[in-house]
């Protein structure tokens, strides 16, 4: 696959570079040791896992200021993102370039991915009731099933944790476009006990969600804001060593503005997303642990438009068993049993609303001196499909203390959505029944370096996917369905460094990638072949300053002509640069600052809607 490398290109390697070569005469700075339970469904130290993955810790999020989800995952390697005019609008994540429904999406372990439309309800997930997001690349259906073409993120919400006494926390910030923004919780852990509890709410008047290039059916000059509030929690109890019960909830809304022409009253959608799991962890001997789990996810969303309303939206209902057997230290099993319960809600009934799947998981993970070896299989029994089979397998090898070197291998598959297969014969619709589910190959190689200041990595890797789904398939008597047409190619290659010295640290990472429509050679919408990201933040006592560089290649998106034909309009590229900041007044009270899109960039990330211009949001924060 061929690579263009431009000058930002080239800035972005040598930070690799410098960090590798500068690595040999630092003093050390210790690390924490992030734990990471998506990789393999179980807890393991990051740097164990095999894979290409990351983790946002609650740092990070902290730094957040006023960026969504969705645009704190875009600052990470492999991910680029879109919107419709703000955070309140369709927004959609690409994982290695997979399209947004190929990505599984998950709260605490349970799926939200809409059954409905495949989407994800970005806008509806508050930052501040995060803990952390632990991003898995590549396919992972051998682990979860359906969706994970692309990969895995895993939304993991605040929580007691270990015996700790109690504590509490409060945020509360102002910023461009009217933006106000606040949130509290505690947590705690005690006699048995752990306990957690925390909300948020945020206001914004926005601005204009979209251009005139958008259409007369779509552009409004008017600002388009939002209002959001979330709540989450956890209580649980350890009732005896090695036996422990417990509950999360976390329930998210957005009421937010778009824009459908020119239509004078208020045009908005509210959406609401539930997810709520009941886990029991029992140490059955000290060689097989029991985790049963049940888990609900609900989301309804209601678009309001010129005096109508369009609702929709599903729930799902998830089962699972999983037994996780030691053999020795070094090699252990799990065995997964699991149901997942599907039904559907809208304002236009499909013509089958219910699906059921069971399926059954095994995963192996062993360690032979330098050699490391994780490897699962599962098959998913679908109602009306039948089995889809998928398996993964990986191998690592430790060169030595600090290089590693690794591939892997995965398949991966999304079933269709209900309104894929099963929307009603409106407007010259129709779903289609027949349909397959979409399918992936995965292969990637992966080397890694990393020391007490110095973490370099750089992963290459491709995905084929097909029988993906076109959803508008017309035949000469404009008799649309949905059909498995499409065929595409993603390869791509990933370099990511972190470098540490003193106070300082220094982060990069460089992605060059090539998403390919395989039916007609072009380019996939909305992705861009290369983004790189660069930033650095340097620490003087009770301040710390930052920097982040953010820069995003040409794109192509799809435009309809006036007699609704298709048409591919260029996406032109984007650097953009913010400014962090922070300053503790003590160890409990402090302020932190975000300048993003500091010299005001005009761009576009979906042809026809706006995106932020130059904003500034300032937080101030309390820990007890």
């Amino acid at each position: 696959m061929p690579f263009t490398l431009n000058r930002q290109a080239f800035a972005v390697v040598s930070c690799f570079i410098s960090a590798a070569a500068a690595a040999q005469s630092t003093n050390p700075v210790p690390q924490l040791k992030q734990i990471v339970v998506t990789a393999s469904r179980s807890p393991q130290l990051e740097k164990d896992v095999l894979g290409d993955v990351t983790v946002i810790d609650k740092k990070a999020l902290q730094k957040a200021g006023q960026d969504s989800v969705a645009e704190i995952l875009a600052k990470q390697p492999g991910v680029q993102f879109y919107n419709s005019g703000g955070p309140q609008t369709i927004t959609g994540v690409y994982l290695r370039g997979a399209n947004p429904a190929q990505t599984l999406v998950l709260v605490d372990g349970v799926r939200i991915n809409s059954i409905t439309t495949g989407a994800t309800n970005w806008g509806a997930i508050d930052p501040a009731t995060i803990e952390r997001i632990e991003i898995v690349r590549g396919a992972g259906s051998s682990l979860y099933g359906s969706d994970a073409i692309g990969g895995v993120i895993n939304i993991i919400t605040k929580k007691g944790g270990e015996d700790r006494p109690f504590g509490a926390w409060g945020n509360i910030g102002y910023g461009s476009y009217d933006t106000f923004k606040s949130s509290v919780g505690f947590s705690g852990a005690q006699n048995g006990w752990d306990y957690a509890l925390s909300s948020s709410m945020a206001e914004s008047s926005g601005f204009n969600a979209s251009k005139p290039s958008s259409g007369t059916f779509t552009f409004n000059p008017d600002q388009d804001g939002y209002s959001q509030n979330s709540l989450s929690g956890s209580l649980g109890y350890r009732w005896a060593a090695g036996h422990h019960i417990g509950l999360t909830a976390y329930n998210g809304y957005i009421d937010g503005d778009f824009d459908a022409g020119q239509d004078p009253s208020k045009t908005h959608s509210i959406t609401r997303q539930q997810a709520y799991t009941l886990t029991s962890t029992d140490d059955i001997t000290d060689y097989w642990q029991s985790i049963l789990r049940l888990g609900f996810t609900k989301e309804h969303t209601d678009s309001r438009s010129a005096g109508r309303s369009s609702t929709f939206g599903s729930l799902q209902r998830s089962y699972s068993w999983q037994n996780n057997l030691k053999f020795s230290e070094e090699q252990n099993i799990s065995i997964i049993l699991e149901r997942l319960e599907e039904r559907p809600a809208a304002s236009s009934s499909y013509t089958v609303n219910r699906r059921d799947t069971n399926a059954a998981g095994l995963i192996y993970r062993g360690n032979f001196g330098p050699n490391h070896i994780q490897a699962s299989v599962r098959n998913d029994n679908i109602s009306g499909y039948g089995n889809q089979a998928t398996g993964s397998l990986g191998y690592d090898l430790d060169l030595n203390d600090q290089w590693r070197v690794g591939v892997a291998g995965n398949t991966g598959f999304r079933a269709p959505t209900f309104a894929d297969l099963y929307s009603p014969n409106m407007w010259g619709f129709a779903g289609n029944p027949n349909l397959k589910p979409e399918k992936s190959r995965n292969i990637e190689a992966s080397l890694r370096y990393e020391t007490d200041t110095t973490r370099v990595g750089a992963t290459v890797y491709q995905s084929k996917i097909r029988d993906l789904i076109n959803t508008y398939d017309c035949d000469a008597y404009f008799n649309c369905t949905t059909s498995n047409t499409e065929r595409a190619t993603i390869r791509g290659l990933t370099l990511t460094g972190e470098y540490g010295f003193g106070n300082t640290t220094l982060r990069a990472s460089a992605d060059f990638m090539n998403p390919r429509d395989d039916n007609t050679g072009e380019q996939l919408i909305r992705r861009a072949k290369q983004a790189y990201l660069l930033s650095a933040t340097h620490r003087i006592d009770a301040f710390t300053v930052g920097a982040e560089y953010q820069f995003t290649g040409k794109r192509y998106d799809t435009l309809y002509d006036a007699m609704g034909d298709p048409q591919r309009t260029s996406l032109g590229g984007y650097s953009l640069v913010n400014l962090t900041a922070s300053y503790d007044f003590s160890k409990n009270v402090g302020v932190q600052m975000r300048w993003n899109n500091l010299f005001d960039k005009d761009y576009t990330n979906a042809y026809g809607y706006n995106t932020p211009g130059s904003n500034v949001f300032i937080n101030f924060s309390f820990r007890m």
